[in-house]
């Protein structure tokens, strides 16, 4: 038997399945008794205490081996501790009779549901300390013990639905040979901290918990995406060579992490990194890259009683700036909107939140807030070498009244005596097709622009790229894409500007060389792409890769791009064997 899902981290696992569900629920559907709020919420406090209890040891636990994951921890309390939430909590106990399990269990995954559908990864993520958060403490008023994959007796593949963060975060990385999961993408926490820890991992795996048995021996392939069930000793052996092989290429990709991104025949190409919260774990990235190409600001706003004020927006910003020293920074305002509730928001709720009100649209929509976030941008600007860009722009309108937002926080400063970077930049990020396709007029007025490659094929394929019934229709190597793509590279170039790469597609090895053929110098991604997008690029000459280009805008369906990719693919890694 074969499965398929999503390859999201290489490598070639063999070994027993270990099936892992978290903690089942059972609710309670009857109310409570009359007078009987006041026990309730007395056993709902003990549970809740019981929970803070498990996520104080597992911080204490994992400061010194990881303290990134420790900080999960103490964020997973401030869910748990949120007063808000247990206010909405309380209120459903003492005046409509719900048991605390049930009240829990509403208002947790009333706020999870708006975060869930986002496209956009950090808010995804949120999601899950959410859905995270609520299973230990319906655990703990259930009385049920901890079940985490932090000691394990033995090596094993983990099956799993999905994995909640704090499964991960206390991961045996000894025992825990390969990932695979019914659900997730290339951009979910569990594709993070697979690629991170060297876990290979296929996701998106229909039915594997069904499919598959505890014990039951799998070649895992985190190269093609596929799972062989009951592999044959031929198989076996097959796939331990294939496993040493690729081992052996992730360890020479090591290689390439602070090599210099040229072409063979001196093209220089920018690899810069994804930012999306400013830890220490991406920020450690810094010294091998050439600078941030999008630095996510919304985690500020996410999650939390009140909006982040200036100062506090001011401090974080400075702190990436500074980690990155003289090396450029391209700020993105703050991408939130309908789908993405933040304090005060509670009325932008929309039915179609990815074309409603969202990125730039709601800063110029609230420009209290927008007003904020640019004064104290500008503040952080003379700290290092930054550049502001705007997402979800439709229009040059927009960006004229960004700009004009700007401007007027600029003359303030002035006024009170506070400096800001007079050469500061300000950009766009195209993702939505209208712009695009005015693209050389864009160029025309804007500093410079960032190519957000997953949203802008959302929008062109009409197609929600997170929601499982449409994944199909998502072709993130469209033929449309590239031809946008080569115009996009042509307007900005012609016009003198920069134009970089941000999305995915940025980061894939395989789509690497025809972006350098159309002529695109800047490509932004995870840390755990930049080896190999440097390998690649370092592979490539110039003209062989414009002829590729070429040929990719001539193709009429994926799956032609992505056999013309794939054969150019094959021969650079024909080349580097026989030099």
């Amino acid at each position: 038997m074969v499965l398929k899902g999503k390859a999201v981290s290489r490598g070639v696992a063999l070994g027993p399945v270990l099936r892992y569900a978290p903690f089942q629920p059972v609710l309670t559907k009857e109310l409570l008794p009359a007078g009987g709020a006041e026990a309730a919420l007395a056993a709902y406090r003990a549970a809740r205490a019981a929970a803070q209890k498990e996520l104080d040891g597992l911080e204490r636990r994992l400061a010194s081996a990881d303290p990134e994951q420790a900080k999960i921890m103490a964020a997973h309390r401030d869910i748990l501790l949120d007063p808000a939430m247990d206010e909405e909590i309380t209120d459903l106990v003492n005046y409509d009779g719900v048991s605390p399990d049930a009240a829990a269990d509403q208002v947790f995954r009333t706020y999870a549901g708006i975060l869930r559908g986002s496209d956009n990864p950090l808010m995804r993520e949120r999601a899950a300390d959410l859905l995270d958060v609520l299973n230990r403490l319906l655990r703990c008023w259930a009385g049920a013990p901890e079940r985490d994959l932090s000691r394990l007796d033995r090596p094993v593949i983990v099956v799993a639905d999905d994995l909640y963060p704090s499964d991960t975060a206390a991961i045996d990385r000894k025992n825990v040979l390969g990932i695979i999961t019914q659900t997730g993408g290339s951009t979910s926490h569990t594709a993070i901290i697979a690629r991170g820890y060297g876990i290979p991992a296929i996701l998106g795996v229909p039915n594997a918990m069904e499919a598959l048995e505890d014990g039951q021996k799998v070649v895992l392939d985190g190269e093609t995406g596929e799972i062989i069930a009951d592999p044959s000793e031929a198989e076996e052996a097959a796939y331990r060579r294939k496993s040493e092989r690729v081992a052996a290429a992730l360890r020479d990709l090591d290689a390439f992490l602070d090599a210099e991104p040229v072409t063979r025949d001196g093209v220089r190409v920018q690899v810069r990194l994804n930012v999306a919260a400013a830890g220490e774990r991406e920020l450690s990235s810094a010294e091998h890259v050439d600078g941030c190409g999008l630095f996510r600001t919304e985690f500020l706003y996410l999650n939390r009683e009140q909006l982040p004020g200036e100062e506090e927006q001011y401090l974080a910003y400075r702190k990436v700036l500074e980690r990155f020293g003289d090396k450029p920074v391209i700020l993105r305002t703050m991408d939130i909107g309908g789908d993405k509730q933040f304090p005060g928001s509670e009325e932008l709720r929309e039915d179609n939140p990815f074309l409603g009100l969202r990125g730039l649209r709601l800063s110029l929509e609230r420009p209290e807030l927008f007003r904020v976030q640019a004064r104290a941008i500008l503040r952080a600007s003379v700290h290092g070498n930054m550049k502001v860009m705007m997402p979800m722009v439709g229009s040059l309108e927009e960006y004229r009244q960004a700009k004009a937002v700007f401007a007027g926080e600029m003359d303030a400063l002035d006024r009170e005596g506070i400096p800001w970077d007079r050469d500061l930049r300000l950009g766009i990020m195209i993702e939505v097709p209208s712009i695009a396709l005015i693209a050389d007029l864009a160029a025309q007025e804007v500093d410079f622009a960032s190519v957000g490659t997953n949203d802008l094929t959302q929008y062109l394929c009409a197609a929600d790229r997170v929601s499982p019934s449409v994944r199909a229709y998502y072709k993130e190597y469209h033929p449309a894409v590239f031809r946008t793509l080569a115009y996009l590279a042509r307007a900005f170039r012609d016009a003198g500007r920069e134009l970089s790469i941000c999305g995915e597609l940025g980061g894939d090895p395989l789509a690497i060389p025809a972006l350098v053929g159309l002529g695109i110098r800047q490509l932004s991604m995870g840390a755990a792409s930049v080896p190999a997008a440097k390998r690649v690029i370092r592979s490539l000459d110039l003209p062989a890769a414009e002829r590729l280009a070429e040929e990719v805008l001539h193709q009429k369906t994926q799956e032609d791009v992505r056999a013309c990719l794939e054969r150019f693919a094959s021969g650079l890694a024909g080349q580097e064997k026989e030099a």
